[in-house]
This record gives C-alpha cells, structure tokens and sequence, in this order.
C-alpha cells in the first residue's frame, strides 16, 4: 500500500502520530534523518496528560513498568546535607484524574516504548533516511528521500514535520520561526554514572555563597545513570574530565567518580514558536513548530499532544475529503498553536523565577497540562465546556464490573456520553455510545451505572445530557 501520510523525525512527537494513524489502519511512513537512535535523557519528564495519552495508545503499562515517580532531592550546601526537597507535591489519584503525579524516563526509553508499539502495527522507523525536498500541490505532496546515497520520489497526501527546532520542513515552507536564543544562560547537561551514589534519590552540590548555583545529579530509572545539570558562564567543553571538575569542586568530595558518560551538550534556553502550522497539505508538529526552555518539563509532552490532536483529523480528511474536513485540519494550527503560546508563557515565567533562584519554581500544576484544552478565551465558566479534557470516572456494568470512561474513551473512535434517558436525535458515524445511569433507573441494557455520581460531578451533567467526546479525549459539543 502507498504511504498516505509521510512523517519526518521519529521523534515522541513523530512517534505517537505515526502510532495514532496505523491504529486507524491508515498508511504512513516515518523517516529520519539520524543513522541512529537518540541514547540520552533529554525530555525525561512525562507529564499527567501526556500519561494520559499514552493510555489511549496503549503504552502506559511500559512507561510506568520502566520509568519512576520524581525523586527527592538531597541539598548539600558547602558538602554538608542540609534538607530534602521535592520537585513537585504528591498528589493522590481521583476518580477525575487517574494519573495526577509526573512521570521520569528518559526520552531514549520513551522513544524505544514507542518504536515497538509502532512495530506491532508493522510500521518501522527508516533511520539514516533524510528528506532532500518536496513540492506540494492541490492533491498531494511529492517528497524526494536519500538513504545511504541513493534517493526515491514518494508521493503522499500529506506530510508532517516533526523534525525538530532545525526543521527542514518548516525552512523549506519559509515559516518564520518567532522568538528569541538567550545568550545569557547556558546549562551543561549529561548522562553520567556515579555508583557511589545512592540511586533511589538526587542530589543538589553547591556553595552557601550561592544555594541556587550548583550542580544537579538526578537518577535515571532503569539503570545506574543520573543526569548532570549546572549552569556555566561561558561555552565549555562537554566531556567526562570537565564534569568530573564541577562535581569534586561543588560536592567537595573525591570519592565521587564519574564514568559512562553516554551523552552530553551545553544548552541554551531557546524560546520560540512558528508563525503558522500548516501550508495547505503540509504540517508542523513539535519542536519543528515551538521550542521551550526545560524548566517545567512541557517540550516534549507539548508536541506528543499536537500528535495526539492531528492523528483523528487527518483520518477524517483521508476518509471523507471536503469542506468539513479541511475546516478540521485548520483547526489544528488553532487548536495547537494557543495552547504553545500559553505553555511557552508558562516555561518562560518558570525559567525566571528559577534563574532569580525561586526553590519552589518547578511546583506547578499548569505544568501538568491537565487544565489545557480548546475552550473559547470568552467563556470562563467553571463547569465542564466545549473544549475542556474529558475527565475519568469508574462505572459499573450490567455484570457488577468496574469500568473507566478512559477505558472507553481509548481507540480511534469518538464518544457520545448520554446522561440518564435517551433520546432520538442523530449519533454520528463511528461513535460509541455509552449511557450513564443512577442505580435506581438502571435496567442493564447498555446501561452503565453511575454509583456514586462520579461522572455526573465530574461532567456537571444532568439528565437528558449528550456530551460528545472527541477521540483525542477533548469535549467536541454538548446537548441538553
């Protein structure tokens, strides 16, 4: 079968939409540049809605099993322990919000969880694969491809750029990509072991001069490896000696000793966000379309959700061409490029706050990106609009089970949720319908009980209520 959607870096971003369009059972093909895979930490911090998201794909269970919750980390100031601190408050599970808590893997694994879920679809990243050109018309785009020295044409529907802050895609569109480089600060950043650590927790080393300017060592699930993290006042090099410096100086210890080191770079904070995100049959996604400073963790889990939200719209321009659908695909660039905008605010502020040595910078919860979604700026309600995430809850079948509307909610489809009686009006094509009751007017016949009124708060719903859930889990309209 000929590709119908061509995507360029297989990155989380290019991943998961590569992932979303084969479960639809639609052709795509995923490319990239690099002869291999990505080995460090980079984007290691997945955020809840991002877990969220990767429930509906089916690889939460492998990112849980292999990544781990945020670890304490050990303040010593002048090499003495001085407290305890936490990126982040523990949060309990609800029956809105299952999966409240950030999550750490570094982004190699990330990558790897999603490559093999890909594979189970039969679709495989061509690595070593680079995008030369392409031209783009009314019907479709006409890439050309080289690997190993030798090229090939491709013609494809559309064509999305996910390859990253330097994309090719975006340069050859001429999309200006607005915003700035500070050249003020810059980060040394690495993945390193140091076994006489212990790996369970993290470590802050600096001067009581100076509390804020030191060195991190934060611990990397699935192995003996920490991230490295300080900041420099001038370009460095980046190799294992010069780690090894700041962390005997800072620490004041000599017994920690640095090896492994599995991938290093000086950072800059780059913050910027492309002009448009699409030029008629071809699209941005990820850090080809924003980029942001580290700080609150939001690069990655932003782009795995610009993924999430043009998978389903482009099936429905591949299934039914029209007005409709090339409405639908505008809205992605709507949709997609507000939220960025909010979330590069968000990264900006922290990284401020941070950098004028806030401790409690990173405790966030718009860092979690649970309360971003589509609503119109004008309507600031507080109950459930069009626009916002659907929220979870537990319900039971006609057979006493336990079910979660997240668990229905997952797959390709839309949902209709109907509160209480049903009525007569019009279900749309490929959606699945699911009625919530109160136990007292349950009767069991597609009917899932609401016994304790969960989905009913968490939806403000009222009887004779029809809320339509969109499949990337985004409230679409509402019926009373």
């Amino acid at each position: 079968m000929n590709p119908q959607v061509l995507i360029v870096g297989a990155g989380p971003t290019g991943l998961t939409l590569a992932i979303d369009l084969a479960r639809r059972g639609l052709a795509v093909r995923i490319v990239d540049k690099a002869e291999e895979f990505f080995a460090g930490s980079r984007g290691d911090g997945i955020q809840p809605r991002t877990l969220e998201v990767f429930e509906d794909l089916g690889v939460l269970d492998a990112v849980l099993a292999q990544g781990a919750p945020q670890a304490p980390l050990l303040v010593h100031l002048d090499g003495q322990f001085v407290m305890e601190r936490r990126m982040s408050a523990w949060r309990e599970p609800t029956p809105a919000v299952p999966h409240p808590n950030p999550w750490v893997l570094a982004q190699a694994d990330t990558e790897r969880v999603l490559r093999e879920r890909l594979a189970e679809f039969g679709v495989r990243v061509e690595s070593g694969t680079a995008l030369v050109e392409f031209a783009a018309d009314a019907d479709g785009v006409s890439a050309t491809l080289e690997h190993a020295g030798v090229t090939e044409t491709v013609r494809v529907e559309y064509l999305v750029g996910a390859d990253g802050g330097r994309s090719t895609v975006r340069k050859a569109l001429g999309i200006p990509f607005e915003g700035t480089t500070d050249e003020s600060i810059r980060m040394l950043l690495g993945d390193v072991r140091a076994d006489v650590l212990d790996h369970s927790v993290g470590y802050w080393f600096a001067d009581s001069e100076s509390p804020m300017d030191g060195i991190a060592l934060m611990p990397l699930p699935g192995g003996r490896t920490f991230q490295f993290a300080t900041g420099l006042g001038a370009d460095s090099d980046t190799g294992l000696a010069v780690l090894q410096d700041h962390v005997t100086r800072r620490s004041r210890r000599d017994d920690i000793v640095l090896s492994d080191l599995t991938w290093s770079t000086v950072w800059r904070p780059n913050v910027r966000l492309a002009q448009r995100y699409r030029v008629g049959r071809v699209f941005l996604a990820g850090d080809a379309a924003h980029v942001h400073p580290p700080t609150g963790g939001q690069g990655l889990n932003t782009g795995i959700q610009d993924a999430h939200n043009l998978g389903w719209k482009l099936e429905a321009a591949l299934r039914d061409p029209g007005a409709a659908s090339e409405a639908l695909l505008d809205s992605y660039e709507t949709e997609r490029r507000g939220v960025a905008a909010r979330i590069l605010g968000l990264s900006s502020a922290l990284l401020d706050k941070t950098v004028k040595g806030d401790p409690d910078a990173m405790d966030r919860e718009g860092t979690h990106q649970l309360d971003l979604g589509y609503r119109d700026p004008a309507d600031t309600a507080a109950a459930l609009r069009v626009g916002d995430r659907a929220p979870d809850a537990p319900l039971t079948d006609s057979n006493g089970k336990t079910v979660r509307l997240f668990e229905l909610f997952s797959g390709p489809h839309a949902t209709l949720l109907q509160f209480g009686p049903g009525t007569e009006a019009p279900i749309p094509a490929g959606t699945r319908i699911v009625r919530v009751v109160a136990p007292e007017f349950a009767s069991g016949e597609g009917e899932l009980v609401d016994a304790e009124g969960h989905a009913r708060r968490a939806y403000d719903a009222c009887d004779g209520m029809r809320i339509h859930v969109r499949p990337d889990g985004y409230v679409g309209s509402i019926d009373t």
